[in-house]
């Protein structure tokens, strides 16, 4: 999707939301400063499991994520990061720039976001962001599973 179908998307599903634009790209939390509350950055990852690849929204407070810990919460035998490469061929997204919403693929969602009232993450383009409910993310997208 590119930013005017992920808006058109969320304003079908009567989501509200901001998309703030900024003049350099934001590709991780670092380039935010400035922008918006770092602490509030919610980046979504793409992880490769045993039955394909799936969306993982996380809060930047967390730090790395613990494979194995999710591993063993969601049942999964493999869990990683994802190719580039085959996110890129598989989503149309580079890393870096993945979407919060509209990634068309099932979700993994962090449950400290929700202590937030908003939280920041992509768009598709690196020069605009999304500002959204943390709550409004679980309607927009396909969440499999929650971790802490």
């Amino acid at each position: 999707m590119n930013i005017k179908e992920i808006e058109a998307y969320l304003k079908d599903k009567n989501i509200q939301y901001e998309i703030i634009r900024q003049d350099k790209p934001i590709l991780s939390a670092l380039d935010a400063e400035g922008y918006y509350p770092v602490e509030k950055s919610a980046p979504t990852f793409v992880l490769q499991t045993e039955n394909g690849l799936v969306g993982c929204i996380t809060s930047i407070q967390n730090g790395r994520l613990d494979f194995e810990k999710m591993k063993q919460q969601f049942g999964y035998s493999k869990l990683k990061m994802a190719d580039r490469k085959k996110i890129q061929s598989q989503t149309g997204y580079s890393v870096g720039s993945i979407p919060l919403v509209g990634l068309g693929l099932p979700c993994l969602f962090d449950k400290k976001l929700l202590e937030h009232d908003f939280v920041y993450g992509g768009t598709g383009n690196e020069l605009l962001t999304l500002k959204i409910a943390p709550t409004e993310i679980l309607k927009a997208n396909e969440i499999i599973g929650m971790f802490e």
